[in-house]
This record gives C-alpha cells, structure tokens and sequence, in this order.
C-alpha cells in the first residue's frame, strides 16, 4: 500500500508540475490557487443535478466552472477598475464560499469533505480499486493520475509551439495566426481537469503547491521553456519522494508534507542556487568589490612606487587611499601571500608578478 501511496503522489506531481509552468511564465500563478478552490462549486452543482459522487459529470462540471471562474476574473480585469491580482481575491472566495455554503445546506449527509477538499486523503487513496472485467487492477487514483499525466504531456507536445509563443509574445501570436484566446481557454481545461482529478488524493492545496513550487523552483536554474518542463518535473518528483519519506517516518500529513518540502526546496534553491542563488550574489558582489580595492590598491603602488616613498610606506598608505588600517592590513597581506606585493622596509612595492597582474587587469577595463 505505501509504494502505491507513493506512486499516486508521483504521478499526481509531474501531472501538475509540467502544466503548471505554463502558469507561471504567463504569470497566472494566482489563477491555479482561484480555479483550485471554485471547481469545488462546479463539483457540488452537478451533484445536486446528478446524486451520484462517481459520475464522471462531476469533471465536467468542475471544468465548466473553471472556464467560469477564468471568464469572471477576466471580465473584472478589463474593466480596468482591478487588477488581477485583486479579481482573483474577489472572485474564487465568493464561488468558494457559495460552495460551502450549499455543501452544509443540501448535501451535508453525503461523503463530500470540504477538508478532504483543501488536504485530500492521500494516506486512503489506494484503497478504492479499479476493476476491469472483474479484475482488480490496482488503485483507481493511481490510474486516474496516469490518464491525467499522459494527457498533459500530450497537450504540451501537441499544442508546445502555440504555448511558447502565446506566452512570451502574445502580439507576434496573433501574427502568425495563432490565436490566443483559444490556446488561453484550451489551457484553462487542462489546469481544471487536472486539479478537479486530484482533489480525492492530494487536495487542492497541494495542488496549487505542486504547480507553482516545481515552476518556480526550474526558473532559477534555467530560462530555456523546455528545461524548466524538465528541470520542474524533476523538482516535483524529488520533492514528493522526500516529503513521503519524512511524512512516514514522523507520521504526519503526507499531502502537507509534501507541500511544505516544495517550499523549502524553493527557498534552499532560491539562497544557495550557483547560478541565481540570493547568497551567491551577495557573495560575488563582495568579491568583485574585493577585487576592485585590491585593484585601487595595485594602482596606487604602482604610480608611485618608483618616485614618491611616502605614498606607499605602511604606515601611511591609508591615509592617502582614505581607508582604515584594517582595510589596507587586509590586502596588503593578501597581496604578499598571493606574492603580487613585496615589504620593504615598511615600503610597499609590486612584484613582477603583481606588475604583471596590474597591467592584465589595466588592459582588460581600458
């Protein structure tokens, strides 16, 4: 039971994981947090039409509400009182609210969770089956996740050059033909299918976590659309393996587990990331201004060394570079270990090395 609990989370993230960059690049991240939550409405109201929670009516039903919730805030959006940001907040917590609402009201003795909504039931998504002529083949999320998976790398095959081009140039898109609107809404689809299918096993609060986190998490290694669907993949299948482990062995939540590693991955990439990473930054930001006092320094040595003893004696260097003491102790004794500079009698002269090295560095800025 635990390898299919694992293998439906799998198959549930890099479903999610790969649609979701599209999210992100079209800077819609909000919108899978709004539709996540309103497809709920969609569920419920096709319920009140047809009473039967394994009717597969049910999907449409969150789909159609999806495109709704899509055209709402849209339809908000270009009236050009709101942005979309603050549509979104308006929208997707009434169709939300008005969900619960009739889930308390109507259909309260009916096995409908609004918790198992938000953080699914990941721990019993392998108990229900699938059969087929009589043959048990397995959990049925497990394969529900699959159809879901397979239909979104086909979708982003099919439709990969639209999708590109759509997102980064919308302009250019309509140009050659392409229409954006449709390729928008065909996008809608796919993300409210894929969060109304993952609703019984992860909840839609992973959902959102695993479209954007993985996304998000790419984009700091790689700006290439094709690499970040690879790289978020990826992401998305470490981050579950490892948020199950620790979930099994401190016996908690899987579904939170797994959302709260996707965050730390993020914020671990985010700081310590060799390419883009905050501290990196901040580390070769001081580096390059080491270097370039040191370079001052060098400069400095160099113009006066052979005319003018007092601008490069020890004692009084920091005086005419207006530095502290500790400043100009700091790179005088790197210059010596690196054997750029030499001490002489409390005077400081360049190497051949470091005259060498003044002059590389004096070509390269001129």
């Amino acid at each position: 039971m635990g390898l299919n609990i694992l293998l439906i989370a799998l198959v549930t993230s890099l479903a999610c994981s790969i649609i979701g960059v599209f999210l992100v690049v079209r800077k819609m991240s909000m919108m899978t947090d709004a539709i996540s939550h309103t497809v709920l409405l969609g569920i419920v109201l096709t319920f009140l039409l047809v009473p039967n929670l394994d009717s597969p009516l049910l999907i449409f039903g969150a789909i159609l509400m999806g495109l709704i919730t899509v055209t709402l805030i849209e339809s908000l959006v270009k009236t050009k009182k709101v942005n979309e940001d603050a549509a979104t907040g308006v929208v997707f917590p009434l169709l939300f609210s008005i969900a619960i609402i009739i889930i308390t009201l109507f259909i309260s003795d009916v096995h409908m969770d609004v918790d198992a909504v938000l953080l699914g039931k990941l721990e019993l998504a392998s108990i229900e089956k699938l059969f087929v002529f009589g043959v048990n083949i397995g959990p049925k999320s497990l394969y529900i996740g699959l159809l879901v998976l397979v239909i979104n790398i086909l979708f982003i095959i099919i439709f990969f050059k639209e999708l590109k081009i759509v997102s980064f140039d919308s302009p250019l898109a309509k140009v050659l033909g392409i229409s954006p609107i449709i390729i928008h809404y065909l996008l809608m689809v796919i993300v409210s299918f894929t969060a109304v299918t993952s609703f019984s096993s992860v909840g839609s609060v992973l959902v959102v976590a695993l479209m954007i986190g993985p996304a998000i998490t790419a984009m700091q290694f790689t700006k290439d659309l094709k690499y970040t669907i690879i790289y978020s993949a990826i992401i998305a299948a470490f981050n579950t393996i490892v948020g199950y482990i620790i979930a099994i062995n401190i016996n908690v939540t899987i579904s939170g587990v797994i959302a709260t590693t996707t965050l730390v991955t993020f914020i671990l990439v985010l700081l310590f990331n060799p390419i883009s990473g905050i501290l990196f930054k901040v580390y070769r930001r001081a580096k390059q201004k080491n270097e370039f006092a040191f370079l001052i320094l060098l400069i400095h040595i160099f113009n006066h060394q052979n005319n003018n003893e007092d601008e490069i004696r020890i004692t009084n260097i920091h005086n005419e570079l207006n530095w502290s003491e500790n400043k100009i102790n700091f790179f005088i004794k790197l210059g010596i270990k690196e054997e750029y500079l030499i001490n002489k009698n409390d005077l400081i002269f360049l190497t051949e090395k470091g005259i060498k090295f003044h002059n590389q560095k004096i070509k390269s800025i001129t």
